[in-house]
């Protein structure tokens, strides 16, 4: 049973792609990376370009990005991942970052794939998630990409982060004075960051406490917390984007983002939104990722159906689609 068990994870974290380590020089550094290629026989691929959300995440956001190659495989497309500066043994810190030195990164990455025979160089495009929605758009304003692909991207920093707050007091069932309390200490972060606050300060702030923030968190928060993409989302205009929205997402105000995304790309008439109302943030079953058994129990005998219906059906769809013409560029 134990060798049937096994022989079972095994088949079904095998996938229909080939898969190498790649390195990729950026600014005196090396990105570790990782590039997927369809076991179609063909010697040129188009190519999906993953740009990470939050978080220490390598390359295959612990395989987690896999049943999503597989699908771009399945389209005739190549991945590309690297690991975070700072994860997994690579050079940097990703904490040291700002969306800019993000998106150069990104825009490096490119550069390179587009010197490899094997990819097609006029069919670059990024895939990007929650954080990576201040990413996107300024990566397309540093070098040509032929399509975007954002899962619950965010639009403004200080928005999505009280929208995430106040969505988090509620499904806690928190009472009103909790959720006052929160609210002033969010309040007063705010004024810290806005007059350039040290970490100790912040510390001195909240009573002694560092309620899990960090020096080199603070850092980070303090570089971006201006972030918001609604400007930068013009240099998306007339490239194809495909929008993926959950229902259940405590992350982001996807209302916010779809009103966005709208007002600016819809015009170009190249903007694709699809919804998941079963969906989390990260474009999961609600039902799995409620349990912490049930999402470890899927990821190892079934990874595919981690996802929400048609999220991984949808991706390839929209990727053989710009081939036909119906989202080509204008």
């Amino acid at each position: 049973m134990a060798a049937g068990l096994v022989g079972v994870v095994l088949w079904q974290n095998s996938y229909d792609m080939d898969e190498q380590r790649v390195s990729i020089r950026h600014g005196g550094h090396t990105l570790n990376g990782v590039l997927t290629t369809p076991k179609d026989g063909r010697k040129h691929h188009g190519l999906v370009v993953y740009v990470h959300g939050d978080g220490s995440l390598d390359a295959t956001h612990d395989d987690g990005y896999k049943p999503i190659w597989e699908a771009n495989a399945n389209a005739g497309y190549a991945s590309l991942s690297w690991d975070k500066p700072g994860v997994a043994a690579a050079p940097g810190d990703w904490l040291d970052q700002s969306m800019d030195d993000r998106a150069d990164e990104a825009a490096a990455a490119i550069t390179w794939a587009r010197t490899r025979p094997d990819i097609d160089g006029d069919r670059i495009g990024l895939w990007g998630a929650s954080q990576a929605g201040w990413v996107l758009p300024k990566i397309a304003s540093k070098t040509s990409v032929s399509f975007v692909i954002a899962v619950s991207p965010a639009i403004n920093w200080l928005r999505q982060g009280r929208y995430n707050l106040l969505a988090e007091l509620r499904a806690d069932g928190a009472s009103a004075a909790r959720t006052q309390a929160e609210i002033a200490k969010s309040d007063t972060t705010r004024r810290l960051l806005e007059r350039h606050a040290t970490f100790e300060e912040y510390v001195k702030a909240m009573g002694g406490g560092t309620d899990g923030m960090t020096a080199d968190r603070w850092g980070f928060i303090s570089k971006n917390y201006t972030a918001d993409a609604t400007q930068d989302l013009h240099a998306l205009r007339g490239i194809p984007v495909l929008l993926a929205l959950a229902g259940h997402d405590i992350n982001v105000d996807t209302a916010d983002t779809e009103r966005v995304y709208r007002k600016v790309l819809d015009a170009g008439g190249a903007l694709t939104v699809k919804r998941y109302p079963d969906a989390t943030h990260s474009l999961l079953k609600r039902s799995i990722e409620q349990s912490d058994l049930n999402t470890t129990l899927t990821a190892l005998f079934s990874p595919r159906s981690l996802f929400a219906d048609r999220f991984l059906e949808d991706q390839p769809r929209f990727l053989k689609d710009l081939g036909r013409g119906s989202n080509a560029t204008p």
